[in-house]
């Protein structure tokens, strides 16, 4: 039996159109490691059964908790209060450190080469979140960005294995 499947959800995290399987596997082995379930939403550049995203994530993928949406709006209807949604971008102001993270809330990524539709951000302004950077990139890897968001949360909560 899975032990990670008798314990409370952390977190669940979305990945909009993801690009990159080895993105997605890595994110997917962070996801297993710290009981954060993984939603992914359509269309991709990959499948699932992608070589190079079973590589990243190792042997790890069997014990991961995921669900694939054809679309945003499929996901969207699936969330039980959208106000526990956090919508990473580059586009604001407000860090990541601000909100205070419950267990079971959303943590939505864009896509690798364009970030989340201006139109999400637009309309959920209040609940989007950038990770500050001093350096001239424009903006981290997707898994990193991923594991950063995933730990803060890890760190309010307190939680302890």
């Amino acid at each position: 039996m899975d032990e990670n499947k008798n314990l409370e959800t952390l977190f669940r995290i979305v990945l909009v159109e993801p690009e990159i399987p080895q993105n997605t596997g890595n994110i997917g082995r962070t996801c297993v490691g710290t009981n954060c379930e993984l939603h992914i939403i359509g269309p991709m550049s990959f499948e699932i059964n992608d070589t190079q995203l079973k590589r990243a994530g190792l042997d790890y993928w069997q014990h991961l908790n995921w669900k694939y949406y054809k679309n945003y709006d499929e996901w969207f209807s699936s969330v039980e209060d959208p106000a526990r949604i956090f919508y990473f971008t580059t586009k604001v102001s407000r860090t990541y450190f601000e909100p205070q993270y419950k267990k079971g809330d959303w943590l939505v990524f864009g896509k690798e080469t364009k970030g989340l539709p201006p139109e999400i951000i637009n309309k959920y302004k209040n609940q989007a979140v950038t990770i500050p950077q001093s350096g001239p990139v424009r903006s981290l890897n997707l898994a990193t960005a991923v594991a950063i968001s995933i730990y803060e949360g890890v760190r309010q909560i307190n939680f302890i294995k």
